[in-house]
């Protein structure tokens, strides 16, 4: 007979309230009886989630050679997108990144913003969300993405101008619904490092993203500043020689 199920932590084989185990929404192979054992055991159970597939990588290298914008690091022709930006990391200084783009656009990039925040806080800190896909007890995270989106509205300009009418409505609901509905951008499903520079071709793109996210926020990964990153980037945006730089990433790699 097989040995049967137990929470990974402290070995019960229900459930609370007497309900089924749940998996952990990322590795789908350890169980928890609980959110507060599943928190309890990310110290232990991180080192076999998957966490090196999400780690920064903590050396950047800027090259104006091959299909990028020089320097940037961007692709010249937009993939995943309908348009792409000059000089992404001057637009985020500028707390424009989002400006000039088409409307799916930008819903796209609130939501793997979003998506990219959840995976990190979970792989770097053992976070779990109430109400999102990783607590398992969900089968979205549209709850915390709406709320994400609420805080974004507070921060003045950081959304293009269409995103509230006149009448004091905005585009909230919408992207909800496009996140429910889109076959990429959709908070039904998580999102890795690696998936993000796949769909959009561009190795910064995850960068960019954890950017904007401490702008909504105000806090980056493990709540380290990417500001010294950004100036960095636009440094090379500026049409400075190609330069290998170092940047302390050490901290992300608990």
């Amino acid at each position: 007979m097989a040995d049967a199920q137990k929470c990974a932590k402290c070995s019960k084989t229900t459930g609370e309230s007497g309900n089924p185990l749940k998996r952990c929404a990322k590795c789908k192979t350890v169980l928890y009886c609980s959110r507060a054992c599943q928190t309890a055991d990310w110290k232990a159970h991180k080192k076999s989630c998957g966490l090196s597939a999400g780690v920064i990588d903590p050396v950047v290298t800027i090259s104006p050679q091959g299909t990028f914008n020089t320097f940037s690091g961007s692709p010249l022709v937009a993939k995943g997108l309908d348009s792409t930006i000059d000089k992404p990391f001057t637009q985020l200084n500028n707390k424009t990144w989002l400006h000039n783009r088409s409307e799916k656009d930008v819903f796209r990039l609130l939501i793997d913003c979003f998506r990219l925040k959840l995976e990190d806080d979970y792989k770097f800190e053992g976070d779990v969300p109430v109400d999102s896909l990783y607590s398992g007890d969900c089968a979205d995270s549209r709850i915390p993405f709406r709320e994400f989106l609420q805080t974004a509205e507070k921060r003045k300009g950081l959304l293009p101008s269409w995103w509230t009418t006149a009448e004091g409505t905005t585009k909230l609901n919408e992207c909800v619904a496009f996140g429910l509905t889109d076959s990429w951008a959709n908070l039904a499903f998580a999102v890795e490092k690696g998936d993000l520079i796949d769909q959009y071709g561009d190795a910064n793109m995850p960068m960019q993203l954890r950017m904007l996210r401490e702008q909504i926020t105000g806090r980056g990964p493990m709540g380290q500043s990417g500001l010294d990153m950004m100036r960095l980037h636009m440094s090379g945006e500026g049409g400075q020689l190609p330069f290998r730089s170092t940047f302390d990433m050490t901290r992300l790699r608990k």
